[in-house]
């Protein structure tokens, strides 16, 4: 790990109290060493990571880690903290803090070093170590492997407090810990041999969305504890440096599969027909023994997978311990991210279509019949077709992608199934999403039936298809179907209804929900149900006068921020006033995400400001009747609104309210006394005074 870390790189002291302000003190020094272009674009990218799920784990442990385009070499910082930091895990603080970044295009030699270094956190010898050390630079050759952990001990006095207060010898310890992780193995193993007894076989599956950390983390702990209960353990790690696929001799001795992971496991299908627990990647870090006493006990009653997907049951969606409201979100978002580019494609090219042929354009002849390549209105007709049929796959995809989120692939052909009859019922996007959760859930129920072996084979391709086809479409079209119909209707007619005072409110409550969480689930909420309604060959006024309330709303947050860091620029660092020039493009373009690297710094100030004149500017353009016909596009959709002036109006006073609130709140927090807590951005500017870096007030 040469290079990775150096004794610049490590604070054996870290006085912060949070996760968020443990990162960045880590990430300055990596800002100073130059591994890090921008400290908040990078700190914005952890913080996304971290909101997966959190990076604690037992033992004392954070690893806080994400792939960035502002680092420009693969880095390690460490940190010591005497009080602990929460970083979520279940057995409290931690007092060893690991920040991992990786540039995004990182080579497969550095992320297998990286690897290397979770596996190195399984082993109390190496942690033990680490919490004795007292130089930063044994630290730094001690994760870099340049010093042996024994080593380390041996220049460490006897009964070394440790960070968590307990006193130990690392050397008694770390022995201890070996006797532990090698002794009970080997006899165990011992008696396996000499009594003749083949030891059950576990295959197992781990993987995390960034593929640097808890990947190889859950893998080492499986292969500790199946050394311990005398059971062959052999992992496929599919990680960011790419996976070696297990041999297939391998997974047909097994008796057994541990799927621990986050993110699908790809070729799932290798391990069908086998006793199989599916959790989450922490489990597989956390509580390896409980899964492998788990495999064994389905081995023993004879519970094998079905079909091609195995271990997709409706009671995992990412960790184990996550509720059914968090997993019910997670299937909602599968639909909607899938569906998106169908939004944006298919809106767009209707747009284009109206733009170049009318507002007529939606009565012209098909194309196939009537082109004349030299007349307007036939290209203008070309692109409003194509766009038509590019929306009709919106409530199949949404309600196909729910139901694989819930099912994996054979959820595929009875989500767009039940999608499809929606559209023909005229149920519409409402219909669509109970299609995907019916389909879903009908796929589930019949992979849980116990399959003769001789009929395993056709289930994926015959059977599953043609059952749970059969069965959403029957309810779809007999028992739930019309019901839906009719409330699509009554919520449409509703729409169509609102005037005055009731559509203010709702275009108030839509920009509120656009400027919440920036991007995430409650503005994708908003921003589906705006383009759910234009999603017609002639959509309603209503619908039109939201979606344009739903754009506008959503571009204030980056043009708030651009606009106060030129006007008040003493206001943010150095790194804000950059991210400032670039979100006038972004926010320009309706890409609230422009937005984030402020709030994440300075969640407290900014997103409440952004929720305001997001309220502001949805009511504003919902009272002014202005109407859209396009998805997306931000100012270069202008020619395509309805009552331009006044929309631009709506938008740019949003921009003042949010701007001037935030210029204000930023402003108070110099008269802030010390210790209040105020935020991240607080935490900042301070780490900038100790630093010496100028801070502007």
């Amino acid at each position: 790990m040469s290079e990775m870390i150096t004794a610049d790189l490590v604070d054996l002291d870290l006085s912060a109290e949070t996760k968020e302000a443990a990162a960045r003190a880590l990430a300055e020094h990596m800002v100073t060493l130059g591994r890090v272009t921008d400290l908040e674009g990078f700190l914005a990218d952890v913080a996304a990571r971290e909101a997966q799920m959190p990076t604690g784990l037992d033992g004392g442990i954070g690893i806080p880690h994400c792939r960035s385009v502002h680092v420009t070499e693969p880095t390690l910082g460490f940190g010591r903290s005497a009080a602990g930091i929460d970083f979520g895990a279940p057995d409290g603080p931690a007092d060893l803090i690991f920040l991992i970044a990786a540039p995004a295009g990182a080579d497969d030699a550095h992320l297998t070093i990286l690897s290397s270094l979770a596996r190195q956190l399984m082993n109390a010898e190496f942690t033990s170590a680490l919490r004795a050390v007292d130089d930063a630079a044994a630290a730094a050759a001690l994760i870099r492997g340049d010093e042996s952990p024994a080593a380390a001990a041996s220049t460490a006095p006897e009964g070394t407090e440790s960070a968590d207060g307990s006193k130990n010898s690392v050397a008694v310890s770390a022995a201890a810990s070996a006797d532990t992780a090698t002794g009970t193995t080997s006899d165990t193993t011992a008696d396996a041999g000499a009594s003749g007894e083949r030891p059950f076989r576990i295959v197992a599956v781990t993987s995390c969305p960034t593929g640097i950390a808890h990947t190889y983390m859950a893998a080492e702990s499986l292969e500790n504890a199946g050394r311990e209960a005398g059971v062959e353990v052999v992992v496929e790690t599919q990680g960011s440096a790419g996976f070696t696929r297990l041999d297939p001799a391998v997974i047909a001795a097994a008796d057994g599969v541990i799927f621990a992971h986050d993110v699908p496991v790809r070729d799932k299908d290798r391990f069908a027909g086998k006793p199989t627990v599916d959790v989450g990647v922490k489990a597989g870090i956390n509580k390896p023994a409980e899964l492998i006493t788990e495999v064994r006990g389905k081995a023993a009653r004879g519970e094998v997978s079905a079909g091609s997907a195995p271990g997709t049951p409706v009671e995992r969606s990412g960790d184990s311990t996550e509720g059914y409201g968090t997993k019910l979100r997670k299937w909602l978002m599968s639909g909607v991210s899938y569906m998106v580019p169908f939004v944006a494609a298919g809106g767009l090219l209707i747009a284009l279509g109206f733009a170049i042929g009318g507002y007529k354009i939606n009565k012209a002849p098909s194309v196939v019949d009537h082109f004349m390549w030299l007349q307007a209105d036939s290209w203008g007709a070309l692109f409003f077709q194509i766009g038509v049929v590019s929306f009709g796959f919106l409530v199949p995809v949404l309600a196909g992608y729910i139901a694989y989120g819930m099912a994996d692939r054979p959820g595929l052909v009875p989500g767009f199934v039940g999608g499809a009859i929606s559209l023909t019922i005229n149920a519409g996007f409402l219909g669509g999403l109970a299609a995907g959760l019916i389909a879903g859930g009908v796929v589930i129920g019949i992979q849980k039936v116990k399959i003769p072996p001789a009929l395993r084979g056709i289930m994926p391709v015959v059977v599953i298809p043609l059952i749970s086809a059969a069965i959403v479409g029957f309810l779809m079209f007999v028992v739930i179907g019309k019901p839906i119909a009719s409330a699509q209707k009554g919520m449409t007619d509703w729409l169509n209804g609102l005037t005055g005072t009731n559509a203010v409110l709702l275009g108030a409550l839509l920009g509120l929900m656009m400027c919440f969480d920036l991007g995430g689930p409650v503005n994708k909420v908003a921003y589906t149900f705006a383009t759910a309604g234009i999603a017609v060959a002639s959509p309603s006024d209503s619908a039109m006068k939201i979606m344009a309330a739903v754009m506008a709303a959503g571009m204030v947050p980056p043009l708030a921020m651009a606009l106060a860091t030129t006007v008040r620029g003493k206001l943010f660092t150095r790194t804000e006033r950059e991210n400032g020039k670039a979100a006038w493009v972004l926010g320009a373009s309706f890409i609230t995400e422009g937005a984030i690297p402020f709030a994440a710094a300075d969640p407290l100030r900014v997103i409440p400001s952004a929720m305001v004149g997001g309220a502001v500017t949805g009511s504003l353009s919902m009272a002014f009747g202005a109407t859209l016909r396009a998805p997306h596009g931000g100012i270069f959709v202008v020619p395509l609104i309805g009552n331009p002036f006044l929309y631009l109006i709506a938008i740019a006073a949003g921009v003042c309210v949010t701007t001037a609130l935030v210029v204000v709140l930023k402003g108070m927090r110099k008269q802030a006394p010390e210790g209040t807590g105020a935020g991240v951005a607080d935490t900042a500017i301070a780490a900038k005074v100790d630093s010496k870096e100028p801070v502007a007030a």
